[in-house]
């Protein structure tokens, strides 16, 4: 199981950085990807990075305001969100993924529990 967190209440324009962590297993040779759904709507994938980190993508629509990244020792994955706007609000998951690559289709595997990310003034 994966544990998504440090989502809460943000003004637009502001950031945040959530987290992602393991239960049980080790995230190192995982890729793993961030996804977020908002009421009614599908659920998106917005970034993924390699198990090395030596690649990330993105989605269109977080592409220039959102980086994935992971620790030396590959145990977290951290989603740092910048200029957050009111469409970003959703709930984040965090997943492994089979493939992470440039085609923005990935399928989660192994869902975390998602963290909630609200943009309000």
């Amino acid at each position: 199981q994966l544990v998504g967190s440090g989502g809460g209440l943000v003004q637009p324009g502001g950031s945040l950085r959530l987290s992602c962590i393991a239960s049980g297993f080790s995230l190192d040779n995982y890729d793993v990807g961030w996804f977020r759904q908002a009421p009614g709507k599908e659920r998106e994938g917005l970034s993924c990075v390699t198990s090395s980190g030596d690649n990330t993508y993105y989605g269109d629509s977080v592409k220039g305001r959102f980086t994935i990244s992971r620790d030396n020792a590959k145990t977290k994955v951290y989603l740092q969100m910048n200029s957050l706007h009111a469409d970003d609000q959703a709930n984040y998951d965090c997943a492994t993924v089979p493939h992470c690559d440039s085609t923005a289709h990935w399928e989660a595997s192994i869902l975390g529990q998602g963290t909630q990310v609200t943009v309000s003034s």
